[in-house]
């Protein structure tokens, strides 16, 4: 089967690397680079956990994600996942903290609980005094995105996939099954995969009423000299408590001290514009941060990067099937995770045709 790709972020290239291992011919098509450092899969490295809080269906599932990075390490020769494990702590009752951590007692998930002090002991760039508690659990850790994507578009051109990088797509034709690009050309497919992330609605506009965009943005952060050990040795942090929805991701093998905070991001009318940090902005979102974090007036920010992304309502994946197309939007920013699972799953669907089974299993309800 021929199938075209259109879009190389995390889910378009795993459903390129399921296609490829069976046997369909493979055409992908990248308005940037690859990695794309404005796609939302393009940035230093994501998060990969258990803990979903109240998200029971996809805390079920995350299992099949872990299990299909495995599969692919192995197809690339190599591991892009550091192992650091995953921290979180509570500051208020019924924070998100909080949440998660009922989330992993639901799910039967093991943690070590930590009081207060111990904790800071463990972690010296947290302050006792503003946390109830913390807890750790092992499953999980980096996410090395640039790497993964660097890896696999070498992976698919050995295994004879076209790339079609730094073109843009203008339409699909789904009745036709036909791509149309900026410099006139077209490819033809029989299924075309539209995995256009942030732009998507630019090439399927009626999904409007479903999916909604937002900007936001990322500080990379340089702790002070002597809590850089901690750091360099440290956990992916979960949630930080309180109210910022705050996350962050320790400096693994050459990446940063990345932090962002759900309650940074706000409404777009277009995926390209704003995507320069305005004054201050990393300092706003490294002043979320405190509390937990003790002296954070002694971090500065060394940079920052902004993202688009789409939501749904309920913030779980959507597919949608327009003729011979098929779109699928990640899971509110969420997504990347399960980025190798639902490549799998996407080219199972391609095959058989079970649409309704594939949106079940997007949104957790199989």
């Amino acid at each position: 089967m021929k199938v075209c790709v259109v879009g190389g972020g995390i889910a378009g290239l795993s459903t390129a690397w399921a296609l490829c291992k069976s046997g369909n011919q493979v055409t992908l098509i990248e308005q940037g680079p690859l990695p794309n450092p404005l796609a939302a899969s393009g940035d230093e490295h994501r998060m990969i956990r258990r803990g979903y809080g109240s998200a029971d269906g996809y805390a079920r599932i995350i299992s099949e994600a872990f299990a299909a990075w495995e599969e692919m390490w192995r197809d690339l020769g190599r591991s892009h996942l550091a192992r650091r494990g995953v921290l979180a702590m509570s500051q208020n009752p019924g924070d998100d903290g909080e949440k998660f951590r009922e989330g992993y007692d639901r799910m039967g998930e093991a943690y070590e609980l930590y009081e207060p002090k111990d904790a800071a002991r463990r972690y010296p760039f947290l302050d006792p005094a503003t946390i109830r508690y913390a807890y750790f659990t092992k499953a999980g850790g980096a996410l090395l995105c640039q790497r993964i994507a660097a890896d696999l578009a070498r992976w698919l051109g050995e295994k004879g996939a076209a790339l079609k990088l730094n073109a843009k797509v203008t339409a699909i034709d789904a009745t036709k099954g036909q791509v149309r690009l900026a410099d006139g050309s077209h490819v033809t497919a029989d299924q075309i995969i539209v995995a256009a992330g942030a732009w998507v609605l630019r090439l399927i506009p009626e999904l409007a009423r479903r999916l909604k965009l937002y900007r936001t943005a990322l500080a990379y952060l340089t702790p002070p000299a002597d809590l850089a050990a901690a750091w360099a040795d440290a956990p992916a942090i979960l949630d930080i408590g309180g109210k910022a929805e705050a996350y962050m991701l320790p400096p693994v093998d050459g990446t940063g001290l990345k932090v962002g905070a759900g309650v940074h991001k706000r409404p777009a009318d277009d995926p390209d514009a704003n995507r320069m940090p305005v004054s201050g902005e990393g300092d706003t979102l490294r002043k979320l941060l405190s509390p937990p974090l003790a002296r954070i007036e002694d971090y500065s920010v060394a940079r920052v990067v902004t993202c688009a992304y789409t939501f749904t309502a309920d913030e779980k994946f959507l597919s949608f099937r327009k003729d011979r197309a098929l779109v699928v939007s990640a899971c509110s920013g969420h997504g990347y995770k399960f980025g190798a699972a639902v490549g799998r799953r996407v080219a199972e669907a391609i095959q058989t045709g079970d649409d309704a089974g594939l949106l079940a299993w997007l949104r957790a309800e199989a």
